[in-house]
């Protein structure tokens, strides 16, 4: 039963990898572009909804309503002044993105120092549901894997069935062509940079309800979202949610086989994933 138990706390640690890289897959299977300050910007979703929780009196969940437009509005603005003019220079969107990453860490660690910081959220992180005598599922990780596949089939199907969604399909499979039928790829990259943008809100506050954070803490959590968009394949959602399982469930596995294996797992699952199929497990059919 105890491996049992460590299969479903991967399950559901994997849907807070898949609800943090929703954002950066939704990104690159619009753009091809891989955005560097991902977790540095769910570090600055966490202190938005740090500051607003403190100053308001309010558990940092209810600071959604707030921090998910704020953010929907910086990612708008960021694609548009400035990501924008990088996607046809070669590394120029990789070293923008990378620059941002700095400066973003620069500016908090001045505004907020270097101590380490968590979101209280109250009861609501320690109540759990008792299934067998070795078997606990937590409420909150449970509300943040329901909140993942959500957030995921919304996207998708928003992509599938909305005119939002046809125009970023359109984007994705052929800049040229869409813009011949008056699609505005640079409003539409502004667009899916703000969505992006809006799940990484919810994605930082649902993880750093979880475990501490610094200003230095976003790099760690890019890593652990590229590697949950490669195994479940590039430009695919809910590859991304597989991708975040398979990675949750080697951590979890890992750690107890031995506590030094937890996230080495996880790399090696990655690393086996891109040796063995290297476009990942659910890789969208590219347009030639």
């Amino acid at each position: 039963m105890v491996w049992v138990n460590q299969v479903i706390q991967g399950i559901l640690l994997g849907g807070l990898y898949a609800l943090l890289a929703a954002g950066l897959s939704l990104v690159f299977g619009v753009m091809r572009l891989v955005n560097l300050a991902h977790g540095d910007l769910s570090v600055i979703a966490a202190y938005l909804a740090f500051v607003l929780a403190d100053d308001l009196g309010v558990n940092p969940l209810v600071t959604l309503a707030m921090v998910v437009p704020a953010m929907a509005a910086i990612g708008f603005v960021l694609q548009y002044s400035l990501l924008n003019f990088t996607l046809d220079s070669g590394l120029a969107p990789l070293l923008a993105t990378f620059g941002l990453a700095v400066v973003i860490q620069n500016v908090l660690q001045e505004q907020f120092s270097a101590d380490t910081r968590r979101l209280q959220i109250g009861s609501i992180g320690t109540k759990s549901i008792h299934v067998a005598s070795e078997i606990t599922i937590g409420w909150f990780p449970l509300i943040t894997l329901t909140s993942a596949v959500i957030l995921l089939g919304g996207l998708q199907l928003m992509l599938r069935f909305t005119a939002l969604g046809r125009a970023l399909r359109a984007t994705s499979d052929d800049q040229r062509a869409a813009q011949l039928v008056g699609i505005d790829n640079r409003r539409i990259y502004a667009i899916a940079t703000a969505i992006s943008l809006a799940t990484v809100a919810v994605a930082g506050i649902f993880l750093f309800a979880r475990t501490q954070f610094a200003p230095t803490y976003g790099p760690l959590r890019l890593i652990f979202a590229f590697e949950a968009v490669i195994i479940g394949g590039l430009g695919s959602l809910w590859g991304t949610l597989v991708g975040g399982i398979v990675l949750g469930v080697a951590q979890t596995v890992g750690a107890q086989v031995s506590p030094g294996w937890g996230v080495l797992s996880g790399h090696l699952v990655f690393l086996a994933v891109l040796v063995l199929r290297p476009t990942g497990l659910f890789a969208r059919p590219q347009v030639a």
